[in-house]
């Protein structure tokens, strides 16, 4: 049981680490912010590592949504240019 716990962990680790530059599509909607200007590369993608770590499958459910909520969008704007 202990090794599912640590792939759990490890999968979410690795998903946050590698999904910090995208963090946007995940959390905050399609649309990326803009960034403060004095804001910690390293702070940030720690917090953005502890929360994936332990949220990963809630991340990838809305970061699916956001998927489709862009293609939808890009449909849109495809046939409004025709």
């Amino acid at each position: 049981m202990n090794i599912y716990i640590v792939l759990f962990l490890l999968f979410g680790a690795v998903f946050g680490l590698s999904t910090y530059s995208y963090q946007h599509i995940f959390s905050e909607g399609p649309s990326k912010p803009d960034t403060p200007t004095g804001s910690s590369t390293l702070g940030g993608r720690l917090l953005w590592a502890l929360v994936c770590t332990f949220l990963w499958p809630l991340m990838i459910l809305t970061g699916l949504n956001s998927a489709w909520i862009l293609a939808k969008r890009k449909r849109q704007t495809a046939v409004a240019d025709r």
